[in-house]
């Protein structure tokens, strides 16, 4: 079961999701407008937002960038336009899936799975694994190094939580773009390249625990 936050200006949409959330036995809130959805983000913690692009106020993409500043709560959003430059702007701002108006309740139930399975949701044992000095809270979704928070980029943060989780293990590229961008990723290697790179650079001296496998891929040295 999820805490999902739908935030959508039209009550019609919202009702049809909370619908099939609540069959789904998920825990529902619903917020209006942007500006209703940051102030409840910043009051109670979710587990994952499901975003209207077009609202008053503030529209989805200004809505993440606020919510963004103080936490990493994995989005995915709707919109009735399914231009490029959209979906682009979504994915540089850290969205995690793009959906297109008209949508299926059903599919989009699916793609909430799929999303909270990338990110390693654990909402009932509060799971960390500690190196050294390096500490991974895989439930707050928070990284430190000897006691000192590491701001990450929302993909970071899943490529490193999903190393973690298969620590020990060679991961080919293929499987790494598909379990963190997801089966239907139209990007290349390049992109996994540049974020395996930020990654490196945000664990600092605990960057050579992201081995590379010539040929193959990479494995997280748990």
């Amino acid at each position: 079961m999820y805490k999902i936050l739908i935030v959508d200006d039209e009550d019609k949409i919202r009702s049809l999701i909370k619908k099939y959330a609540d069959f789904e036995g998920h825990q529902v809130y619903e917020a209006g407008n942007g500006m209703d959805a940051v102030r409840m983000c910043r009051e109670e913690s979710f587990d994952i937002i499901i975003m209207d692009v077009m609202m008053p106020e503030l529209d989805g993409f200004s809505t993440v960038k606020e919510i963004r500043k103080t936490s990493q709560i994995p989005v995915i959003m709707l919109s009735a336009r399914g231009e490029e430059y959209d979906r682009i702007h979504g994915f540089e701002i850290g969205v995690d899936d793009y959906v297109v108006k008209p949508f299926s309740p059903r599919e989009l139930m699916m793609r909430v799975d799929a999303v909270m399975k990338r990110y390693g949701s654990r909402t009932e044992d509060h799971d960390v694994l500690e190196k050294d000095g390096l500490k991974i809270d895989f439930t707050a979704r928070r990284v430190s190094i000897d006691g000192e928070n590491i701001d990450m980029s929302p993909k970071e943060f899943e490529l490193l939580f999903y190393f973690a989780s298969n620590r020990n293990i060679a991961l080919s590229r293929e499987k790494l773009i598909c379990e963190v961008w997801g089966y239907d990723y139209y990007g290349g290697d390049r992109t996994l390249d540049t974020h395996i790179k930020l990654l490196r650079k945000s664990l600092g001296k605990y960057s050579n625990l992201i081995v590379t496998l010539r040929g193959i891929g990479y494995r997280f040295e748990g």
